[in-house]
């Protein structure tokens, strides 16, 4: 999946990625609104870790959905 497809299906994914981040508010999804370097943030802010490794684990999850 890329940048592209996950703005045009956000309203899809939002409840994935809750799942697999369940740190993200709701008011955190809305201001994401499907741009992948937001959610690198708002993981990164949420649970302490390095960009790096934020990009590689959104990167990962990506390729599985």
């Amino acid at each position: 999946m890329n940048r592209d497809q996950i703005q045009g299906n956000w309203k899809q994914l939002k409840g994935k990625v809750q799942q697999q981040w369940g740190k993200l508010t709701d008011d955190d999804l809305d201001r994401i609104e499907g741009r992948q370097e937001e959610l690198e943030g708002r993981i990164q802010e949420r649970y302490g870790k390095a960009r790096e490794e934020v990009v590689r684990e959104v990167d990962d999850w990506l390729a599985r959905h």
